[in-house]
């Protein structure tokens, strides 16, 4: 095997990286888009946006996190030239990916009525129950697009989702315009207006990508795949091997950002909404980031199925570059727009002087949230999650909130020991994730090289 120049590196995972970041970008806006135009009709609604919000993504990334363990398995068996198993994976992901998002429909119902037991303020509850089951049937789309976007990924083929995803954010954004103020004669429906939208762009976004592969002349040997009935449950137990553990990794991370939403709502609606204008902000980074990662994961699992230990190295190695790259330039954009970025949500001055003091702390934790999502990604590349999950379980539900009680509560510091708490476990994350790498892509290299 010819062992490619990092310059060369860069380029092929930045051509790669760049068309994810944008749909992720592009995903992202959805909600930070919302929580600005909800944000206009007052804090009460911004806070029952967050609290809605950052419950379903608990149950959200989990489901994301399933679909990812389509992606190297796709990325193996293209660099093994295998289209009858990419047929398979495509035909099984369909039903494995359209049955989550049913379920997890059903278990977000049931969440739902635990809502009055979480000593919240009772207005945000109110306003958010029924918000919060709009955006839950969102998934069932949203599931879907994600079969086939997984898919696509792990043969390389990216642009076609970024396009997808930007005009179905267009959309979402007319229908708030249109359902939220109730301008053109439709109805002034407020937050649940909100939800709305992001349901009708999410099904936009299934069907656009579904008919995309459908028609797409170069997945025309895959097309047998639309044939559901050829299916053998042994089938699904590699995609969910990878994608169950990459699903609780999910869980863990974005679990205690959810948790630590919770005790923002302990201090108060006003921490809460401050709460909710900083995660929007830290989302569009880490979801940049993160198509980093997915370059990463396709671009690792090619050089699996080539075994190509030394360019399997080197795709590793650039990744981590770029996203401390990527993520110290967005470092630099929160501390110096930590008082503008605020403004752009509310005028409440207790929500904006809380708001820009998380701005600042969520700055400095850029780095280490770049490197633990590329770290997972890169790691899933080599279907290995066994030990990443149990590097996010310690760091996230071990250290992460307990200091954020800590330091939040019990030294008194509020919604700014809530993020320092964060803030730890996330670098207690990234110091691990990356060191796992650079022992496993070792131990490859001496294997493939044998």
């Amino acid at each position: 095997m010819k062992t490619l120049s990092y310059k060369t590196h860069f380029s092929k995972t930045l051509n790669l990286a760049y068309p994810v970041m944008l749909s992720q970008l592009g995903h992202i806006m959805v909600g930070i888009v919302d929580s600005i135009m909800v944000g206009q009709i007052g804090s009460t609604p911004l806070a029952a946006s967050a609290f809605a919000n950052n419950f379903l993504a608990v149950f959200l990334m989990f489901g994301i996190g399933i679909s990812y363990g389509i992606t190297p398995l796709v990325a193996q068996a293209d660099g093994q030239a295998d289209a009858g198993k990419i047929t398979r994976l495509l035909r099984h992901g369909i039903i494995l990916c359209g049955s989550v998002g049913v379920l997890l429909f059903i278990l977000l119902y049931g969440v739902s009525q635990l809502f009055p037991f979480l000593n919240q303020p009772e207005a945000v509850v109110t306003l958010g129950a029924p918000y919060f089951l709009i955006i839950a049937s969102s998934l069932i789309p949203l599931m879907i697009f994600q079969n086939f976007r997984q898919f696509s990924e792990g043969l390389s083929v990216t642009k076609p989702t970024m396009y997808i995803t930007i005009v179905a954010n267009l959309v979402n954004v007319l229908l708030n315009y249109l359902l939220i103020y109730g301008k053109f004669g439709f109805p002034e429906m407020g937050l649940n207006g909100a939800g709305w939208a992001t349901f009708a762009s999410r099904v936009l976004m299934a069907l656009g990508l579904c008919l995309f592969v459908m028609k797409y002349e170069k997945f025309k040997e895959y097309r047998a795949a639309f044939n559901l009935r050829k299916i053998k449950s042994d089938f699904f137990k590699p995609m969910l091997k990878l994608g169950v553990p990459s699903g609780i990794q999910f869980v863990f991370e974005v679990g205690a950002f959810a948790m630590a939403s919770i005790m923002m709502g302990w201090l108060g609606t006003n921490s809460l909404a401050a709460h909710q204008i900083a995660i929007s902000l830290v989302s569009l980074s880490y979801m940049m980031a993160s198509g980093i990662s997915a370059a990463s994961t396709v671009r690792v699992g090619n050089q699996i199925g080539r075994s190509d230990g030394l360019n399997l190295k080197r795709v590793g190695n650039t990744s981590f570059l770029m996203s401390l790259i990527f993520m110290a330039c967005c470092a630099i954009v929160f501390i110096g727009f930590s008082d503008f970025f605020p403004t752009l949500y509310v005028e409440d001055p207790e929500v904006l002087q809380i708001a820009s003091t998380l701005i600042i702390i969520a700055g400095f934790f850029q780095l280490s949230d770049g490197v633990q999502v590329v770290g997972l990604g890169s790691l899933r590349g080599m279907s290995d999650v066994k030990a990443p999950t149990i590097i996010t379980l310690v760091a996230y539900w071990g250290i992460a909130i307990p200091s954020s009680y800590l330091l939040g509560f019990t030294f008194d510091l509020g919604p700014s020991g809530i993020w320092y708490g964060l803030l730890i476990g996330l670098t207690v994350a990234a110091i691990a994730l990356f060191f796992r790498f650079k022992k496993l892509a070792e131990r490859k290299s001496l294997i493939f090289t044998k």
